[in-house]
């Protein structure tokens, strides 16, 4: 322990006699400032050590998106049945499950039979299961194949968006997150089944750098420059920011939950409503049910007119039109003449630009690959997006361990964009208007 006294420095450990004096000269204004400088240099080198960067993106996080589909499904089925045994219960469940999800799904009267022919799966969102009773709620899809000339009025025949980003904000506890944690918010919109949906989502999986990326703070951006390099990134044309803000009355308690749609560079308002939760236990399902209500909103803004790619994303700078016809026509400006000088007879006016090819038809394709994993994925996006001709290239269904399916975005025909991922070491099949690549 050591006391200061006046400018002397004691050890009471020790003896009481000055080991040594302490200089009380004060450091000049340029030492203090550069004294300053080298602490405040310090705290950033900290700040910004790659140690530091890399805490903000390891760790679990991420969560893949189900792969959409264009088949049918219907959730939020509740059932209450019995039988012999608890096998027989569910079984009788999931009968009474397809026969109230075709009804809620406004489908035409038919035998239990033939509803059965049409269900691909049952989604099980929560079940109990006794010595002779099932209690559950289920979600039913339809083959889209089989039942869609029945169901025809659910999403069919309207237009869909151009691909959009989705970033989903999560407000709860007074703290904005988007995909810094494994959310429930996040988990949410990976769950959504978009196969039927108008809106063409694109779901970042939200591991790796996409925690830094897209936050919560981006929403909040103007720069069309720093847009357009974020929607760059997954092949989007425009960026959609659905919002959920719980808020809790008291613990275990009820949890209201408000959900706002959002849209575009500068955030445009569309539309929002609240849900409320019994507990916490029902905060799931209220999510879900957001989710499934903004894409109604999303949906009916695309429908009138609203939810449209924002054209100062695509905005380039443009040159002068003298001096894009010199370029044109491989000339260079030159400076005017002098006064009284004039120019030569012998001088020939510059030649006017030489007619362009006008640029090939941009045409969309659909890509199958194989996804064993994410850096499989991660390949087969970065080796399509570099081909030569491709404006954007982003994942529409993603099956880690089977096939995933991209949208291909080309200037030119299917058989060009073939001929360039061979020369990227793919074997190609070619389809009408589809492509399947493997290694």
């Amino acid at each position: 322990m050591h006391l200061w006294a006046k400018g002397t420095l004691f050890s009471p450990m020790t003896s009481t006699t000055p080991p040594y004096t302490v200089s009380r000269r004060r450091p000049g204004p340029a030492a203090a400032l550069l004294g300053m400088a080298a602490l405040g240099l310090g705290a950033v080198w900290i700040a910004l050590s790659p140690a530091q960067l890399w805490a903000q993106i390891e760790g679990d996080r991420g969560i893949v998106p189900l792969a959409s589909t264009s088949d049918i499904q219907v959730n939020g089925i509740e059932v209450n049945t019995t039988g012999t045994d608890g096998q027989e219960a569910r079984a009788k469940g999931w009968e009474l499950a397809a026969r109230e999800a075709w009804k809620k799904a406004n489908g035409p009267d038919m035998a239990d039979g033939t509803i059965q022919s049409m269900v691909s799966a049952i989604v099980v969102e929560r079940e109990q299961i006794g010595p002779r009773r099932y209690i559950a709620v289920l979600g039913v899809v339809f083959d889209r194949s089989r039942a869609g000339q029945y169901l025809g009025g659910i999403a069919g025949g309207q237009k869909h968006s151009a691909p959009m980003l989705v970033i989903p904000v999560l407000y709860s506890g007074g703290t904005a997150q988007v995909f810094e944690v494994k959310s429930s918010w996040q988990k949410a919109w990976a769950e959504y089944r978009a196969g039927t949906s108008s809106i063409d989502y694109v779901r970042p999986v939200g591991a790796g750098g996409d925690s830094l990326l897209l936050t919560a703070g981006q929403p909040g951006r103007r720069s069309r420059a720093w847009w357009r390099n974020v929607l760059d990134q997954f092949g989007a044309s425009d960026v959609l920011t659905p919002e959920a803000r719980l808020e809790r009355q008291w613990p275990g308690g009820p949890v209201r939950g408000t959900f706002t749609a959002r849209y575009g560079p500068d955030n445009t308002f569309l539309g929002s409503f609240s849900l409320t939760a019994n507990d916490e236990a029902g905060v799931p399902k209220m999510l879900a049910e957001g989710v499934a209500r903004l894409d109604q909103l999303y949906g009916a803004a695309l429908a009138g007119g609203q939810l449209k790619p924002d054209t100062s994303l695509n905005v380039r700078p443009q040159l002068d039109p003298g001096l894009a016809a010199l370029i044109a026509a491989g000339q260079t400006p030159t400076a005017p003449a002098p006064p009284g000088v004039k120019p030569s007879d012998g001088a020939s006016p510059a030649p006017s630009a030489t007619p362009t090819a006008a640029p090939a038809e941009t045409h969309t394709f659909t890509v199958q690959f194989a996804s064993p994993d994410a850096g499989a994925v991660d390949a087969a996006l970065g080796a399509v997006r570099s081909a030569p001709g491709v404006k954007g290239a982003s994942t529409t269904s993603l099956a880690m361990g089977g096939t995933s399916v991209m949208r291909v975005t080309y200037e030119g025909e299917i058989g060009s964009l073939a001929d360039a991922l061979r020369a990227r070491g793919y074997k190609v099949s070619v389809g009408t208007g589809a492509l399947s690549i493997k290694r």
